[in-house]
């Protein structure tokens, strides 16, 4: 039985670039949602199998609808990720010029991206969200829409025979998104020494020095964070959760340990998985801090329990 991936659609997005990039997808058959929220509530349900989403872009930061999908509702795990280098396009129908331009087409992350170029070549124009780049593009084609112009990937103003006005118009030439294949719990990846952890963690009460509590858990055992995100839990004004990245894997001494130690003091620790780095970069170990350690450290302690040390 082949595989169903969904992603944010339709084709012609960034995700369905990070989808291309992606091996085992290779023979998997694609399904286009229009939102996050959709592609995550159908994998919960079991109508794919998996679903790769966007979770980190290197200007704006955490995809807040990701990060908050993710915290809520039936668990899910990452088991992948992958990272794509991000170039705008501004495109619009054949004989636009850009002096036409009053209205401007994307998804509120593009937009973000492109608003100096915007404010120094059309101040004017105005912006109009769309539920993604690629559907900016599409809809531009299908004509009748209230925007002149689309800002999306060169692949997208292709794809819907649309005339590019202006190329990489992004404010960050390097800028990079990080896109995460999720599935429901079951199978997680092996340590491969260049992993990454994602967990979602809740405070039992808000307190002086609680955070600080639970970055505790990690520094002390030599844990590299590569990522450290607030998000309003929605139960009340000023309740937050913290979604953390980590180096390592659950399987590792450290991480396992720190783990223990959060689910101790939170009143819930949220794992979305382990799974490889994209760029294969190792994960930095503290002196003191590999596995031989802290298994050293566990014999020592046994010993002086059963009285042979």
């Amino acid at each position: 039985m082949s595989t169903r991936i969904g992603y944010l659609g339709p084709d012609g997005t960034f995700t369905s670039m990070a989808l291309d990039q992606w091996r085992p997808a290779e023979r998997a058959r694609r399904v286009a949602f229009g939102s996050v929220d959709a592609a995550l509530a159908a994998v919960r349900c079991g109508d794919v199998d998996g679903a790769m989403v966007p979770i980190e872009n290197s200007v704006e930061g955490g995809v807040s609808a990701t990060l908050d999908a993710l915290a809520s509702g039936d668990p899910l795990l990452v088991t992948g990720e992958v990272i794509v280098p991000i170039t705008f396009v501004l495109a619009a129908p054949p004989g636009t010029a850009l002096e036409d331009v009053r209205a401007v087409g994307t998804h509120s992350h593009a937009w973000a991206q492109v608003r100096g170029w915007m404010g120094r070549r059309l101040p004017d124009a105005a912006y109009v969200p769309t539920l993604s780049t690629a559907a900016a593009a599409s809809d531009l084609a299908d004509g009748d829409q209230p925007f002149d112009a689309a800002v999306c990937a060169p692949a997208a103003a292709r794809l819907h025979g649309l005339e590019v006005l202006a190329e990489g118009i992004g404010d960050m030439q390097a800028a990079v998104t990080r896109f995460v294949l999720v599935s429901r719990p079951g199978w997680m990846p092996v340590p491969t020494g260049a992993d990454k952890t994602t967990v979602v963690l809740f405070q039992r009460e808000d307190h002086a020095g609680g955070l600080l509590a639970l970055l505790e858990q990690f520094a002390a055992r030599g844990i590299n964070m590569t990522r450290l995100e607030s998000r309003p839990t929605k139960a009340s004004m000023g309740s937050y959760c913290f979604s953390v990245d980590v180096e390592g894997h659950v399987r590792d001494e450290r991480l396992g340990e720190a783990l223990m130690g959060l689910k101790r003091i939170c009143a819930e620790v949220r794992f979305l998985g382990s799974y490889p780095r994209a760029d294969g970069r190792a994960a930095t170990i503290a002196p003191r801090a590999a596995d031989a350690d802290f298994a050293a450290a566990r014999d020592w302690l046994g010993s002086i329990r059963d009285g042979s040390g």
